[in-house]
C-alpha cells in the first residue's frame, strides 16, 4: 500500500517533511563554482560556462511522442496545492539551450565538467532543490527520525551503485540535512549471489571502491557489511543508534524479500523508505498493472518525461557528523577472501568497473557512435551500441543520466537519440514493470495463456538435433553464428542485443522442452553476462522463448505461434561470415 503524502507543515523530525520545498540564495555559490572551474582550466571550459549566466527554465524534450492531457488529467492538475506544482515544474525543469545544440566539450575531461557544472546550475545542493515526491515511499509504519539518534541517516546502497546522479542518496542526504545529522552509506556484500561468478563480483566490488573513495571526499561514511541484509543491516543501525534507513528500489524476487525481511527486523522506531533511483519514471508511477507491451507503456511513461527527466543536484561534502574520521577504510581484499563464487568465470578486459569508466563509455557513446545508432543497431558487425548494459545493471551510472546526455545531441542525430531513449526509458522500465508485477518472471508460468498453449500444444514436435546444457555452453552446434555468439559472450561478457534474440530462440529449438529452453537460456546469460541477473535479461528469455511483450505469428513445429528466427534472416540482415570469422564459430557435427 502507497502512502498519501500530505501537502500542509508537518513536524521537522518527519519524512514526509522532506518534500515541502526549500528555498535558500545561490548565486554566491553558484558565482563561486564557476570562478572555481574557469581558474582550473579556463581554456576548456569557458564555452561550456559561460550559457549558464544566460540559460533560461523550460520542460525537458521528451524521448517520444506523447499524447495531450485529457481535460480530466488538466483539472486534476489544477486540484494539486499551489506549491506541490511549483515543485514538480522546478525539478522537470531543465535548459533549452542544453539541448538547442551539442555541447562543446572537446573530449573527456571537459565532458566530466560539463556534467559538474550541470549539477551546480541546478541547485548547490539537494537541500535547495524541490524533490519530487512520487519518487518515494515509506515502507514502515513509522514515519518519524528521531532527532537525536548519533548515527544518523543511512542508505543502504544495493541496486544502484553510484554516489552522484542517484535519487535515493540525494533524498538521504537531504533528509540528514534537514534534521542536521550524520550521514553515512552501507553496502551489504552476500558471498555467494544465485549463479553470480567472480567476473561479476569484480566489476561490482571495483565500482564500490569507487564508491567508497567518492564517499571520502564528501565526509559520507562507507561501510561494507559481509553476510545477508536481514542479519547484518539491523545490527549495524542497533549498534550506531541510526534514526533512518533510505534503501534502493528492484523489482526483482530476492532483493524485494531482503527489503521486506530488514523492515521486520529494524527497531519500530526506525522508518525505512524506499526510493526508485534506477528508472527514470518511478515503476510505481508509471504503473499500477502488469503491461502488455511496449505500445501500452509507452505514453505513460513519456507523458511524464517533463515532470521526471529533470536534470540532477550534486551529492556535496556532507557538514554533519564526524564523516570518515571514525570509520575504517574497507579491507577490500579480506572481503575478497570471503566470497563463494564461481572462480572460473574470470573478469573481462573491456569493460573497466566504476562511475568513471562508465561515464567514459557514455562520453564516446555519444561522441563517435550515436550517429551510427538508428540505422546500424541491429548489425552485430557494426560499431554502434553503446555498451552501457554493464554499468545499467550495476547502477554504476544512471538511465537518466544516460539519456539528458543523449538527448543533447538530438539536434544533430533525432532519430538515433529518440531509438536511444526508447531502448534505455521505455523498454527497460517495461522489463521492471513485467518483473515486479508478474511474479513468475523467469518460468512459463509467467507467460501469456496464449503463448503458453502454443508451446504446450508443440511440446512432443521432434527436436533435431537436441542439445544438452555442455554442447551449448561449450559452442558445439552445427550453427557456426550461434556458435561465434556463444563465444562472444563467454569471453567479452556480452552479447549483441539482436543476436541474443537469435541465440535465446535457437535454445527452443534444439532442447527436449520450452522449460528447459528457458532455464538453460537464463543460466548461460546469468553466468557469463555481464549484465546477467536484470529484468532485461528475464524479460528478453522470456521474449524470445515465451512470446512475452509480443503477438502470436504464423504457427510452425517447436515454436508453434511464438516468433521464429533463422539463419537466413541473419545473412539478410547483416554479413554473417564477417561475425564468424570475428570470433571463430565452427560447424560441428552432432554426434
Amino acid at each position: 500500500m502507497f502512502l498519501v503524502y500530505s501537502a500542509s507543515p508537518i513536524s521537522r523530525g518527519c519524512v514526509n517533511g522532506l518534500f515541502q520545498p526549500l528555498t535558500a540564495d545561490r548565486a554566491a555559490t553558484a558565482r563561486r563554482y564557476v570562478m572555481f572551474t574557469l581558474a582550473i582550466n579556463w581554456r576548456e571550459c569557458f564555452k561550456i560556462i559561460l550559457p549558464l549566466h544566460t540559460m533560461k527554465r523550460a520542460k525537458t524534450t521528451q524521448a517520444g511522442p506523447s499524447k495531450k492531457a485529457t481535460k480530466k488529467q488538466e483539472g486534476n492538475r489544477k486540484d494539486e496545492p499551489k506549491d506541490s506544482q511549483e515543485s514538480s515544474e522546478e525539478e522537470a525543469s531543465t535548459s533549452k539551450a542544453s539541448f538547442a545544440s551539442k555541447p562543446d566539450y572537446q573530449n573527456f575531461d571537459q565532458f566530466l565538467t560539463h556534467l559538474e557544472v550541470q549539477r551546480f546550475s541546478t541547485a548547490d545542493s539537494i537541500k535547495e532543490f524541490s524533490f519530487r515526491k512520487k519518487r518515494v515511499r515509506v515502507l514502515s509504519k513509522n514515519e518519524d527520525v528521531k532527532e537525536s539518534s548519533k548515527g544518523g541517516v543511512v542508505y543502504w546502497m544495493s541496486r544502484d551503485g553510484r554516489v552522484q546522479d542517484n535519487w535515493a542518496l540525494l533524498f538521504a542526504q537531504r533528509l540528514a540535512l534537514k534534521l542536521e545529522l550524520p550521514l553515512s552509506v552501507v553496502f551489504c556484500l552476500v558471498p555467494k549471489f544465485l549463479n553470480a561468478t567472480i567476473r561479476h563480483y569484480k566489476f561490482m566490488m571495483g565500482g564500490l571502491q569507487e564508491v567508497e573513495q567518492q564517499c571520502r571526499t564528501l565526509d559520507i561514511s562507507f561501510h561494507l557489511l559481509i553476510g545477508p541484509p536481514v542479519e547484518r543491516l539491523p545490527e549495524f543501525v542497533k549498534t550506531n543508534d541510526i534514526g533512518a534507513v533510505v534503501c534502493d528500489f528492484s523489482p526483482l524476487r530476492l532483493p524485494r524479500q531482503w527489503v521486506d525481511d530488514v523492515g521486520k527486523a529494524l527497531p519500530k522506531s526506525v522508518p525505512l523508505v524506499q526510493v526508485d533511483a534506477h528508472n527514470v519514471v518511478p515503476l510505481w508511477v508509471a504503473s499500477d498493472k502488469q503491461e502488455y507491451a511496449a505500445r501500452t507503456i509507452r505514453n505513460k511513461i513519456n507523458s511524464k518525461l517533463n515532470e521526471f527527466l529533470s536534470e540532477f543536484p550534486p551529492v556535496v561534502p556532507h557538514p554533519h557528523g564526524s564523516g570518515c574520521k571514525r570509520s575504517k577504510p574497507v579491507d577490500w581484499p579480506a572481503a575478497y577472501a570471503k566470497l563463494q563464487c564461481d572462480m572460473d568465470v574470470d573478469e573481462v578486459q573491456w569493460a573497466q568497473p566504476g562511475y568513471k569508466a562508465a561515464c567514459e563509455q557514455l562520453y564516446e557513446f555519444c561522441s563517435l557512435r550515436l550517429r551510427h545508432f538508428n540505422d546500424k543497431r541491429n548489425d552485430p558487425t557494426a560499431d554502434a551500441l553503446s555498451g552501457l548494459s554493464p554499468w545499467l545493471h550495476f547502477g554504476q551510472i544512471s538511465a537518466q543520466r544516460c539519456a539528458l546526455e543523449v538527448q543533447r545531441f538530438r539536434g544533430q542525430h533525432k532519430a538515433s537519440a529518440d531509438a536511444f531513449c526508447e531502448e534505455a526509458i521505455v523498454r527497460r522500465e517495461l522489463a521492471d514493470n513485467f518483473c515486479y508485477y508478474n511474479e513468475h518472471y523467469d518460468s512459463l508460468k509467467g507467460l501469456s495463456s496464449w503463448a503458453y498453449q502454443t508451446l504446450d500444444a508443440h511440446r512432443k514436435d521432434k527436436r533435431d538435433p537436441c542439445y544438452n546444457l555442455e554442447e551449448l555452453e561449450k559452442s558445439l552446434t552445427y550453427d557456426d553464428l550461434w556458435n561465434s555468439a556463444q563465444l562472444q559472450l563467454v569471453r567479452e561478457g556480452k552479447m549483441h542485443g539482436f543476436l541474443r534474440m537469435y541465440w535465446a530462440k535457437k535454445i527452443l529449438e534444439w532442447t527436449a522442452t520450452p522449460e528447459l529452453a528457458l532455464e538453460y537460456a537464463i543460466l548461460l546469460n546469468d553466468k557469463y553476462s555481464l549484465d546477467g541477473r536484470d529484468p532485461n535479461g528475464y524479460v528478453g528469455c522470456m521474449w524470445s522463448i515465451g512470446g512475452i511483450h509480443d503477438m502470436g505469428w504464423k504457427e510452425r513445429a517447436i515454436f508453434g505461434k511464438v516468433r521464429y528466427m533463422n539463419y537466413q534472416g541473419c545473412r539478410r540482415k547483416f554479413d554473417v561470415n564477417a561475425f564468424v570469422m570475428r570470433y571463430g564459430g565452427k560447424v560441428h557435427k552432432k554426434k
